[in-house]
């Protein structure tokens, strides 16, 4: 079988994934939860529930804003 090689979006790299997984995966339960407390926190930002559909469309959107 032929592995279809991994593209990653621009600026991510497949060291920087690496990095992030090892981050989450010997985080403690008390680190996650610690973590998700304080991004909650943030003045700037806002978090909201959105239907699965729209999520492609949102990230597009929060792309051209950030560009």
């Amino acid at each position: 079988m032929i592995m279809k090689k991994n593209v990653f979006p621009h600026g991510w790299s497949e060291e920087k994934v690496r990095k992030i997984l090892r981050h989450y995966e010997n985080q403690t339960e008390e680190e996650a939860v610690a973590e998700d407390e304080a991004s909650f926190r943030h003045r700037n930002q806002t978090f909201m529930e959105i239907p699965k559909k729209l999520v492609s469309s949102v990230r597009q959107l929060l792309a051209k804003h950030a560009a």
